[in-house]
Order: C-alpha cells, then sequence, then structure tokens
C-alpha cells in the first residue's frame, strides 16, 4: 500500500522554507505550492470514480467528498496516476537544464516516465511517446485527436516561466503539448489553462485572480466556440477537450473555493481524474497551499506529497516573477 504523509495543515506546509523569502516570494511559493498539490489532489479525489456516471457515483459514495483509492485502477489510498506522474516528468525536464526544455527534452522525459510503467498511461500518449521512440521526432502531425492529456500536465510550464512574455509561454506551452497531442482546441486550452495558473499565482489573491481566470475562460470560449462553457451541465465528461473544459469552467464558475469546486467536477463523472487534475491546479494556483483541505492532504500518497512541494518551489524560483521581486 502506498505510503501516506503524516498529519499537516496547509498552514505548516506553507511554512516549510520560508523564513528568509520576502513577503511577495512566500506569496508566490504558496500559490504554486498550491497549483501542484491541487493537482494531486484532484487526480487523487478523482481517480476513485474515473469512468462512472453521475448516477453511478451518487449510487455507490453518495456525494464523493473522500480520497479512497479503489476505482478501476484499484490505486491504494492516497494514489494519483498518470495526469500527476507525467507533470513530475515535465518539471524535472525544466529542472535539469539551464534553458526552457524543447519538444525533444520533453519528449526524452515523456518517454523515461512512460518506461518507468505507470499505473495508468493515455492511447494518445503512449502514440506520441513510441512514435518519438521510432524517429525521433518530437512533433505529432496535426490530428483529429483533440484530446485532454496534453491539458493535464501543463502546470510546470506555468510556474516556471510565471511573469514571463506571453511569446515564451507559448513556446514552451504547445512544445511539451505537441509530443502528444497536436489539435487546435487542445493547444488553445492548454494555453489557457497555463495563462489562468499563471494569473492565480501571480495575483495571489482569490479575488483578483478569479476575475482573470474568467476573464481568460471567457476569451477562450469566443475564441473558439466549441469551448463555450455555459448552458447545459456538462456531465460524464470524456476525455475530449471540448468535454473537459466544459465540465471544469463550469465548477469554477459556479463554486468559489478550493474543495466544494473540487467535489463539483469529480461527481460530474466520466474522465474525472482529469477534470479533477485541471480544476485543482487551477483552484490551487487561485487559493494557495493553506487553502487546500487537511484531510485530504493527510492521505495524498507521502511520495507524491513531498515531491509536490519539492518541484513546485524549484519550478517557481525558476520564474521570471520571482526574479522581480
Amino acid at each position: 500500500m502506498a505510503r501516506r504523509v503524516s498529519p499537516v495543515s496547509g498552514q505548516e506546509g506553507a511554512k516549510i522554507g520560508m523564513s528568509t523569502l520576502s513577503a511577495r516570494q512566500a506569496a508566490l511559493r504558496r500559490h504554486a505550492r498550491g497549483a501542484m498539490l491541487g493537482l494531486a489532489l484532484g487526480d487523487a479525489l478523482g481517480a476513485t470514480v474515473e469512468f462512472m456516471t453521475p448516477r453511478e457515483i451518487q449510487t455507490r459514495h453518495g456525494t464523493h467528498d473522500t480520497i479512497q483509492g479503489g476505482g478501476w485502477l484499484r490505486l491504494p489510498l492516497g494514489q494519483v496516476t498518470d495526469d500527476t506522474t507525467m507533470s513530475f516528468a515535465l518539471a524535472e525536464a525544466w529542472l535539469n537544464g539551464t534553458g526552457d526544455p524543447g519538444a525533444e527534452d520533453c519528449a526524452r522525459a515523456f518517454d523515461a516516465w512512460m518506461r518507468s510503467k505507470p499505473v495508468d498511461i493515455g492511447n494518445t500518449v503512449r502514440r506520441g511517446i513510441v512514435r518519438f521512440r521510432h524517429t525521433g521526432q518530437a512533433c505529432m502531425p496535426i490530428s483529429e485527436d483533440a484530446g485532454n492529456g496534453a491539458t493535464m500536465r501543463c502546470a510546470p510550464v506555468a510556474l516556471a516561466l510565471a511573469g514571463a512574455p506571453e511569446e515564451r509561454v507559448a513556446l514552451a506551452t504547445l512544445a511539451q503539448a505537441r509530443v502528444t497531442h497536436h489539435h487546435p482546441l487542445t493547444d488553445a486550452a492548454t494555453l489557457a489553462v497555463v495563462g489562468m495558473i499563471q494569473s492565480a499565482i501571480l495575483h495571489a489573491n482569490p479575488v483578483a485572480g478569479i476575475r482573470e481566470v474568467m476573464a481568460r475562460a471567457n476569451q477562450l470560449a469566443r475564441t473558439h466556440p466549441a469551448l463555450h462553457f455555459r448552458g447545459r451541465p456538462m456531465e460524464n465528461p470524456s476525455g475530449y477537450i471540448v468535454d473537459t473544459m466544459r465540465a471544469v469552467l463550469q465548477s469554477i464558475d459556479l463554486n468559489d473555493n478550493f474543495e466544494s469546486a473540487l467535489v463539483d467536477v469529480v461527481n460530474r463523472g466520466g474522465d474525472a481524474d482529469t477534470t479533477g487534475a485541471i480544476l485543482g491546479m487551477i483552484m490551487g494556483a487561485l487559493h494557495g497551499e493553506a487553502a487546500l483541505p487537511t484531510r485530504w492532504l493527510r492521505v495524498l500518497d507521502k511520495s507524491a506529497y513531498r515531491r509536490c512541494l519539492l518541484l513546485a518551489d524549484k519550478l517557481i524560483e525558476r520564474a521570471p516573477a520571482w526574479k522581480t521581486v
């Protein structure tokens, strides 16, 4: 069984290693940690009900609001899936070099991740990595597969480039995305989520941050009408990025705190680990580490918990925003 963290509150976790930081740097770190931990919590909570319908969730769990493992992958309590571990692999690609990693750097990191025999791997992700192994080409051709696998792992780019020019952020975001996914809607959604995370971190104020997050969501819907998210509730979302983003953005729009939004989105069922991961990284960045439910942090896989903190700290310290405070 996966090891679990000893009881620790979000406030206690936020204090680790912050005594010598400026107030602004401490805020950046808290919100960066919120993004990475939020990703892992959303993944772990959603994995239990992945591929279930809302009615099946209601019948079996009532309201599913407890990290408990199980699900179709038969996970131990607190274990995360490919959403989180691919994000870790991408984070390592950023931290192992001196500059922004290119597509080949990302592809090599994903290849090493796949060789580690992860608990799960999506078909589109697998095809992209296998293609890189056989051809050395780190950019998939444009396809009709607008999956969500590139978006679920984008948090490290957002942290490492917080405060960077948009052109630089876009280049790095698409470099990692197109190793496995190359579709205009996936590109647009991944760029938007990176922007939402960065807006949330840089404002370090939930009121101002949520305005920026929703402004980006509305702009995404205007530019790509398929990603319009208001109207009929999105239930049982598939791995199609349109379904995923509709569910995520509806839950953010309808809820004003991390826990209620995450519970909302995973109880919609479908690809619940990924909708949970994407919502978790955005809302975690918005509200910060201290706002994450202690009861969830206590049962999150210990290794994943510690790695989220370590990688969040190292990534945000690379960011232009860190150097300008």
